[in-house]
């Protein structure tokens, strides 16, 4: 007899005695948690309390997993956020030198501003830079020519006082002969003696006086301006102090330093030397002359008066 045909219904059978069971068991529980629902109510709790250990322990590993990804995000933020800062300070940086560049050209222009001239008078400011090229030792270049109206003669001044005279023009550019050079000459004043000079420069931190007159009335310490002679460079600039050598020669200390020359303002400066042509007054004239024509008829009748 063959053993698989004898099992054969025995496992049928035991399927569908499993399967009666079953539905039988769920309508029972059915009807009971119905009818008993604290029952269930119990129960449930009583698995919730034996379970949420085991859900404590099992979240662990989530919450690891969910903190991990989260700091991954922050740290990913902090990276992209780090880098725009950077780039930010990179360019404040950069902002910042370019207000500190500013404020110092501000700071020289007030101070340029803050010396005294005649409000008539026009100028142009430019920048000066040293150079050595050229017949002269002491010049400098300025960033200002014919196309500004500058031309040969002007006078030159920065925050301290007199710094020279321009001696050549180009469109935009000018060289300017400063006080110490061997060419240069400018009439000045000495205050408060009032007595006039010429400096003179020789190539030397301290130009010389020429043309004194009266050496023992100047003493150290006086101030020298420039006198306005030639009608080229304006009076009352100020040029420097009066200053005794070791050998018993008086100079001067200008104001102006080569050293710190920067922004520089070109005066335009013009002499009113036009004046216009006035008649001389009328007691001056003398008596009106007569002219030739009314002449002869009064000379003609005083004759024939006398013939008759």
């Amino acid at each position: 007899m063959d053993s698989n045909r004898t099992a054969l219904p025995f496992r049928e059978f035991s399927h569908r005695i499993s399967l009666v069971f079953m539905l039988t068991l769920a309508a029972a529980l059915l009807l009971l948690g119905r009818a008993e629902t604290y029952v269930f109510d119990q129960a449930r709790q009583v698995v919730t309390d034996l379970a949420a250990p085991l859900l404590e322990i099992a979240s662990r590993p989530v919450a690891a997993a969910r903190r991990v990804i989260e700091r991954t995000d922050e740290y990913a933020y902090v990276f992209d956020e780090n880098e725009r800062l950077r780039a930010e300070n990179a360019r404040l940086l950069a902002w910042k030198e370019m207000a500190l560049n500013l404020e110092a050209k501000v700071a020289r222009y007030e101070a340029l501003l803050n010396v005294q001239i005649d409000p008539s008078i026009n100028y142009v400011s430019g920048r000066a830079v040293t150079d050595a090229g050229g017949p002269f030792v002491d010049t400098v270049l300025v960033n200002v020519g014919r196309e500004q109206g500058t031309r040969s003669g002007q006078a030159v001044v920065d925050t301290d006082g007199l710094v020279g005279r321009i001696v050549s023009t180009g469109p935009k550019a000018s060289r300017v002969l400063l006080l110490t050079d061997l060419n240069s000459r400018i009439p000045v004043v000495i205050e408060p003696a009032h007595y006039k000079a010429v400096l003179a420069g020789d190539n030397t931190d301290w130009p010389r006086l020429e043309y004194l007159t009266n050496v023992s009335a100047i003493s150290p310490g006086d101030r020298v301006v420039t006198s306005g002679d030639g009608g080229l460079i304006p009076p009352g600039l100020p040029v420097g102090l009066v200053i005794q050598t070791s050998d018993g020669n008086l100079r001067v200390q200008t104001f102006s330093d080569r050293g710190r020359l920067d922004f520089v303002r070109v005066l335009q400066y013009e002499f009113p030397s036009q004046v216009e042509r006035q008649e001389p007054p009328d007691v001056l004239k003398g008596p009106p002359i007569s002219s030739g024509a009314d002449a002869a008829p009064t000379s003609a009748g005083a004759t024939s008066g006398g013939t008759e």
